[in-house]
């Protein structure tokens, strides 16, 4: 059974506090939680992330606001804790975290702020625009391929080119190297 068609009821007794809910709404996320780990993991780190993110849900299940909320938040934390497994293991982190960390911390919010927009600002017109729609206006992906007139998969294509060119810009770093993320 998919997390997204768990019974409604089952995530609320268990947010209430419920154990026996619990339990039997983690039996029920587990198959979904491992074939999604399966894709983003390690393979050695599969069973490690799926009992991290089912630990979660058990610790965080009442804190919880929106019980539709329940599949997003843990493909999410399955995402997280892969990407943090894999960190460990190769001592490799594809997002460079550190690396802006570091620029984070090396200039003032106005320096910080201009130097975004003008990362923004080189970008090509199709991708600066998708961009702006989906951070600075906050349309829908379906919004903004009805107003370019063109596919929600190609939305979704030129606002992930566009992150990952603004982040190399902003790091100097090759936007084509391997330090982007798949």
């Amino acid at each position: 059974m998919a997390i997204k068609h768990l019974d409604h009821d089952l995530i609320l007794e268990a947010q209430r506090g419920s154990r026996s809910h619990l339990e039997q709404l983690l039996v029920k996320a587990q198959p979904d939680i491992r074939r999604y780990a399966m894709k983003h993991c390690m393979i050695g780190d599969v069973d490690d992330a799926v009992q991290e993110v089912l630990l979660s849900m058990a610790r965080y299940m009442e804190s919880l606001r929106v019980a539709a909320a329940l599949s997003s938040w843990l493909f999410t934390s399955t995402r997280r804790e892969c990407r943090r497994l894999g960190r460990v293991a190769l001592r490799y982190d594809p997002l460079d975290e550190a690396r802006v960390d570091e620029w984070l911390g090396s200039a003032s919010s106005p320096e910080l702020l201009f130097e975004i927009v003008s990362a923004i600002d080189s970008l090509p017109d199709d991708l600066k625009q998708v961009l702006l729609f989906k951070d600075y206006e906050q349309l829908s992906n379906k919004e903004i391929a009805e107003r370019l007139g063109v596919t929600v998969a190609a939305v979704k294509s030129r606002l992930h080119r566009a992150r990952i060119s603004v982040r190399a810009i902003l790091l100097g770093l090759d936007s084509d190297a391997d330090n982007t993320p798949a």
